[in-house]
C-alpha cells in the first residue's frame, strides 16, 4: 500500500538530503513531528511498516528503524509489537497559567524588569564593547587560527569513547588524585622549578575564576590590597567585589616599587600584594631578582600573602624565563595564579592555583560549589597531551610563530612611529607597551582609527597627566594583518595631529 492517503502525505511533507551534520533519520523525524504538531497526522493515524517506509524514502530499513525509535524515543509514536506504529498526542507535561483579564496585555511578552529589589554590582560591569571594525586590537590575546582544530576533534572522539569516562563522571567524590593533578603537577615542577604535590594544586575554568576563589579566601571588607599603579582591570574588578581597599603602589623598569611598600605601610596593615612579577599588566615590565626577594621577606616579616598572576609563562621568545617567586617560596606566603593551554582554543584552556595544602583545601570547597564536576574530557585530553610531551611541542611551534610576529610589529613600529613613540622589544608575552610623546588624545585617535576600519577598545588605552599608552597585542594578527594595523594607526595619528 505504498500509494495509501498516509504515504502519500508523508511523501508530500517530508524532504532530506545527504548532510555530515544532520543524520537522514534525524532529518526525518523531526520533519514527521512537526507534521503532527501541525496536525496533518493526527493522533491514532497507522504509519507505514518499516518496509514500506524504506521503499517509499529509498532509504536503507535500518535508517527507517532509527526514524521510528527516534520518535518513539520522543513520546510522538508507540511501536505495537506485530501491530504497527501509531502517531501519539504527546501529554502536555506543563499546565496553563490563567492570568487575570486585567493587564493580560503585559503576558505577551516577558518582563524586562525584576518585580523585586536586588542589588546590582557596578564592580563587575562588563567592559566588553561591540565593533564591526575588520581590524580589532586586545590587550594580548593568542590566535585561535593557529589551534590544531583537526589533531584535537580526533583526541575529542577518542575521549568520548572511553569506557572509563562513565565511571568519573558517576563518581560522587574523589576520594583520591586524579591522574590529570598528578600530570599537572609534573609539567610545573619540570617548567616552572617548584616541588609540588597534588594537594599544593587546583584547576578552575580560568585565571578569573582563580582569583574569585582566592579573594573570596583572603579578603574580607575594607582589606588593603595592594597593586601596580598600572594594573589589570579584571583582577581590580574582582578585588572590589570582595570589598577590598585597593591601594596603588608605583611601578618602573624593575616593576612593583618594593621599598615604596616597606616604607609606607606598618605590619599586618596590608591583606596581600597582587603581581604579575613574570610581566607586569599592562607594562610588561619583569620584577627584578632583588625586589622579588625583598618581597618575599617583606610578606613574611609584615604577615600578607602575594597573589602572583603568571598569565602568559608560556610565551617566552629570548632567553629564559624568570622563574616564579612561587618556586622560591619557603615560607607559604605566596599564592600563584597561572594558565594552561593558551595555544588552544578557549575550551580547552585551564586557570590553577599553586598554594599551600590548607589554602588549595579550602579553595576546593568553594570549587565545589562553583564547578563541581569540571569539564572531564578537556582534563583528560590536557592530561595526555602532558604525558606525551605534545603540549611542549605546540608551545614551541606556536611561540616561534609569535616571536616573527613580535619582530614584525616592532620593524612596522621603527618605520612609522620612530620619533612620536617609545616601547621595548618584550622578551615575551603578545603584547607591547607604546608609549606616545607628545602626549594626544588617545580616545580622539581611537575614533579616527575606528572610521579607518581599526577598533581600539578602551581597555587597552592608558593616559593620565604622566602616561599616555596603549598595551597593544599583536599574537591575534597575523604578519600582514600588523603591518595593516600599523600603518592605520599611523594614518589616524596624523590626521590628530593636524
Amino acid at each position: 500500500m505504498i500509494d495509501s492517503p498516509v504515504n502519500a502525505m508523508l511523501k508530500s511533507l517530508v524532504h532530506f538530503e545527504k548532510s555530515p551534520n544532520t543524520a537522514i533519520y534525524i532529518q526525518i523525524a523531526q520533519q514527521i513531528i512537526n507534521a503532527i504538531q501541525r496536525g496533518y497526522l493526527p493522533e491514532g493515524t497507522a504509519l507505514p511498516g518499516t518496509r514500506t517506509f524504506s521503499t517509499l524514502f529509498s532509504i536503507n530499513r535500518n535508517t527507517a528503524v532509527a526514524v521510528y525509535d527516534e520518535l518513539a524515543s520522543q513520546g510522538w509514536v508507540e511501536i505495537v509489537a506485530n501491530k504497527g506504529t501509531y502517531i501519539l498526542k504527546p501529554e502536555k507535561k506543563t499546565a496553563a497559567i490563567k492570568g487575570s483579564t486585567q493587564g493580560l496585555e503585559l503576558l505577551n511578552a516577558y518582563p524586562s524588569t525584576a518585580g523585586f529589589p536586588f542589588q546590582p554590582s557596578f564592580n563587575l560591569a562588563s567592559t566588553e564593547e561591540e565593533s564591526t571594525c575588520k581590524y580589532v586590537l586586545n590587550d594580548g590575546q593568542p590566535d585561535l587560527r593557529l589551534h590544531p582544530t583537526h589533531q584535537f576533534s580526533r583526541w575529542y572522539s577518542a575521549s568520548m569513547k572511553r569506557a572509563s569516562l562513565i565511571s568519573k563522571w558517576n563518581q560522587p567524590q574523589e576520594h583520591s588524585y586524579s591522574s590529570f593533578s598528578a600530570a599537572l603537577c609534573n609539567y610545573l615542577n619540570a617548567t616552572r622549578g617548584f616541588h609540588i604535590k597534588p594537594q599544593n594544586s587546583v584547576s578552575t575554568r580560568s585565571t578569573e575564576m582563580s582569583l574569585y576563589i582566592v579573594s573570596q579566601l583572603l579578603v574580607k571588607k575594607n582589606d588593603v590590597v595592594l597593586v601596580g599603579r598600572l594594573s589589570h582591570y579584571k583582577s581590580n574588578m574582582i578585588f572590589q567585589q570582595a570589598g577590598a581597599n585597593i591601594i596603588t603602589i608605583p611601578v618602573d623598569e624593575q616593576g612593583i616599587d618594593v621599598d615604596f611598600i616597606e616604607q609606607n605601610f606598618t605590619r599586618h596593615s596590608i591583606r596581600c600584594v597582587y603581581v604579575c612579577a613574570h610581566r607586569q599588566y599592562p607594562t610588561t615590565v619583569t620584577l627584578s631578582a632583588e625586589r622579588r626577594l625583598k618581597l618575599l621577606k617583606l610578606a613574611k616579616a609584615y604577615g600578607f600573602a602575594i597573589i602572583e598572576d603568571d598569565f602568559d609563562y608560556d610565551f617566552q621568545f629570548d632567553s629564559s624565563a624568570m622563574l616564579p617567586m612561587a618556586s622560591a617560596d619557603g615560607e607559604g606566603v605566596v599564592i600563584y595564579l597561572g594558565r594552561l593551554g593558551q595555544s588552544f582554543f578557549p575550551s580547552f584552556q585551564i586557570g590553577f592555583v599553586v598554594a599551600p595544602e590548607n589554602i588549595i583545601k579550602e579553595a576546593k570547597n568553594y570549587l565545589q560549589i562553583l564547578d563541581k564536576q569540571g569539564d572531564l574530557i578537556q582534563k583528560q585530553i590536557l592530561q595526555e597531551l602532558i604525558t606525551e610531551g605534545e603540549i611542549h611541542r605546540l608551545i614551541k611551534k606556536n611561540t616561534t610563530v609569535y616571536k616573527q610576529r613580535r619582530d614584525v610589529l616592532c620593524a612596522s613600529l621603527t618605520r612609522c612611529f620612530k620619533g612620536c613613540a617609545s616601547w621595548q622589544v618584550p622578551s615575551g608575552g603578545l603584547a607591547i607597551w607604546l608609549h606616545f610623546y607628545p602626549t594626544i588624545s588617545l580616545i580622539k585617535l581611537a575614533e579616527i582609527a575606528k572610521q579607518k576600519n581599526l577598533f581600539l577598545p578602551k581597555t587597552i588605552l592608558y593616559q593620565n597627566k604622566s602616561i599616555c599608552a596603549i598595551r597593544l597585542g599583536f599574537g591575534h594578527l597575523n604578519e600582514e594583518e600588523i603591518e595593516t594595523v600599523v600603518e592605520i594607526l599611523k594614518m589616524a595619528y596624523n590626521e590628530l595631529l593636524v
